[in-house]
């Protein structure tokens, strides 16, 4: 049976649980197995250029040793990707590039939340690589921590009123820029009437392509 790494790169076990239930309904019997794994020596969250590069070697060596069929950065500023590819050769997908390109067959202009406003540079650099840099309509910052993103509903009102930011600025879709916040995706649907697309099911359906027989 496939098997499917899913990596987090920072050090947070909550996020990783929130990442883990993301997937659980591409869990199914007959199907690749996913797992998900915590990157120990990541910060708690990717909040820096500095982060970003710091985890792209322990992501290479962890994935050096595994034997797994594809691989998933679990962050959406796709931390280290180019590196990670050059440690193996089978498939490896990051959750931000995935959303997008889902985002991109889904409607022509698309918005992003992201976790904090350093964000907004990595994401512009993959929008670039990616030549969908002038199908964003914006992209608005949370500006919070981690751990406030991962509360049942600290965040929730935020991320409503920057979907609806989004909508006001002509997003026909909403991308969350983090892993965090991925248990409020079908609120933020529900309040902001748009589609919202959650990264890391993204790109498990990405890698579930990759390794099918």
């Amino acid at each position: 049976m496939a098997r499917i790494l899913i990596v987090n790169p920072n050090s947070s076990r909550a996020c990783s649980a929130g990442i883990s239930d993301a997937i659980a309904p591409f869990r199914f019997a007959g199907g690749p197995v996913l797992e998900v794994v915590t990157l120990d020596e990541g910060p708690p969250a990717i909040y820096t250029w500095r982060d970003w590069h710091a985890v792209a070697e322990p992501m290479c060596r962890l994935v050096e040793a595994s034997d797994a069929d594809a691989f998933v950065i679990a962050c959406a500023s796709d931390p280290g990707i180019e590196a990670v590819r050059t440690a193996t050769a089978c498939p490896v997908f990051g959750i931000f590039r995935s959303a997008i390109a889902a985002a991109a067959a889904r409607a022509e202009r698309f918005g992003v939340i992201a976790l904090v406003d350093s964000s907004k540079a990595r994401h512009r650099t993959a929008l670039r690589a990616m030549g969908l840099e002038d199908r964003l309509a914006g992209e608005v910052a949370m500006n919070v921590s981690m751990d406030t993103l991962l509360e049942p509903d600290a965040a929730r009102s935020a991320l409503v009123a920057a979907g609806r930011e989004l909508a006001a600025l002509g997003a026909e879709t909403i991308v969350l820029g983090c892993t965090g916040m991925a248990h409020h995706r079908a609120a933020v649907a529900r309040a902001v009437g748009l589609p919202v697309i959650e990264p890391t099911a993204a790109a498990a359906v990405l890698a579930i392509a990759a390794v099918a027989p």
